[in-house]
């Protein structure tokens, strides 16, 4: 049980924001949202070598709806 809950953290690939404080989850990126998030991706594919980035970029239409607009809530209010 002990190594189960273990090998759950390791693998696990969020889904619990929303229990981590007052921040808003958006599943609605604008295409800039979307354009910056790729870049990033790319960047860290270049500087890292990343296996898992160059399957995502590679995969793009796939992994894409599953990325999530996290924003604090003052942040929010504030724009």
């Amino acid at each position: 049980p002990e190594e189960d809950d273990l090998m759950e953290k390791l693998l696990h690939h969020g889904g619990d924001l929303d229990h981590k404080g007052r921040v808003d989850v958006s599943g609605d990126m604008t295409s800039h949202d979307e354009e910056r998030l790729y870049q990033l991706i790319s960047n860290h594919v270049h500087y890292t070598g990343s296996v898992r980035g160059r399957e995502i970029l590679d995969n793009w239409t796939t992994f894409r709806p599953k990325f999530r607009k996290i924003m604090p809530v003052e942040y929010r209010r504030a724009l």
